[in-house]
């Protein structure tokens, strides 16, 4: 159902040692981390993101997972219909991955949600 969750965070380094504590007898790992932010998840697999909170985005992020691209544009367009804003038109992103095809809303509440699929041509 869930591919991957985003949080927004006031203090990365703090909110990295809180996760990585609370995380670690489940078995999630920090999978990568930068000033901005840090990813969690199995190890090689985050699907914890933490960001550093920006006042100017939206909410926090949620991804679904979809299985073909043609269910990326459906959700896209019934998301739109039903009062959503485009954040992103269903297409490829490759700086994400050679096969992540996306595409983005703001539902009513802020948030950022997102449909991916990642099977070539899927």
């Amino acid at each position: 159902m869930y591919d991957h969750i985003g949080l927004k965070v006031k203090n990365v380094s703090a909110s990295v040692r809180f996760y990585e504590a609370a995380l670690a007898p489940l078995g999630l790992v920090v999978s990568g981390q930068n000033a901005d932010g840090a990813g969690f998840g199995p190890p090689g697999a985050p699907a914890l993101w933490l960001n550093k909170a920006d006042a100017a985005g939206p909410g926090a992020h949620l991804a679904f997972r979809a299985a073909t691209q043609d269910a990326v544009r459906a959700f896209h367009a019934a998301g739109l219909k039903a009062g959503g804003k485009d954040n992103g038109a269903a297409g490829p992103r490759p700086d994400y991955g050679p096969d992540y095809y996306a595409a983005f809303l703001i539902d009513p509440d802020g948030n950022n949600v997102e449909a991916v699929c990642m099977k070539a041509g899927g």
